[in-house]
């Protein structure tokens, strides 16, 4: 019986690494992989899933008004859904890969953020926190050896930031990862500079 997984980091964690080796896996197996990706997220380019150590794939790109489950139609001969950056797919795109999972019994595996840089449920993370049947947490660590549940954006100066957007598409030298001790020392720190 297939089921929905979210596998969820902060940032640094290793989740796209995780979902290529998966994807890697699966394909050495026989099996054949869908790997999608939102179109927000387009720092390596549109179609591309690339992880920090190296490793990458070409990925079908979802629009934000895109039906999945229409759209998985189209390549049905498909043995699982793997989703990177799930945390930009819309609630309604996650019930879509629920239904994939419910009614055609394909697995689908989801790797994304939890929160974002104010601590805040990303809409696609917090519907997966609700209709998933499997929920891992990927560790990664603070700087000062905690481990990290912040994904802390900084300027240009290395200042955290507390303000803005939900989403700015960025990597290493947008966000940093920090345990939330961390997080709410270098801001108070901050503002007292």
């Amino acid at each position: 019986m297939a089921k929905l997984y979210f596998k969820y980091g902060a940032m640094g964690s290793s989740k796209t690494a995780n979902a290529l080796i998966t994807k890697f896996n699966y394909e050495e197996r026989g099996m054949k992989v869908w790997l999608i990706k939102p179109a927000l997220d387009d720092r390596d380019g549109v179609a591309a899933v690339r992880s920090r150590i190296g490793l990458s794939a070409n990925a079908f790109v979802m629009q934000a008004d895109a039906n999945i489950f229409e759209e998985y139609k189209k390549h049905s001969d498909c043995d699982v859904i793997i989703a990177d950056e799930c945390q930009f797919l819309t609630p309604a795109q996650i019930d879509d890969l629920r239904k994939i999972v419910d009614e055609l019994d394909i697995p689908v595996l989801c790797y994304g953020l939890r929160t974002d840089f104010l601590t805040q449920l990303f809409p696609g993370s917090l519907r997966l926190f609700e209709v998933a049947d499997s929920i891992t947490e990927i560790k990664t660590i603070c700087g000062c050896g905690k481990k990290a549940i912040v994904n802390a954006r900084i300027d240009g100066d290395g200042k955290i930031v507390t303000e803005g957007g939900q989403i700015l598409i960025g990597g290493n030298d947008s966000y940093v990862a920090m345990c939330h001790s961390c997080w709410k020392q270098a801001i108070a720190k901050q503002k007292r500079e």
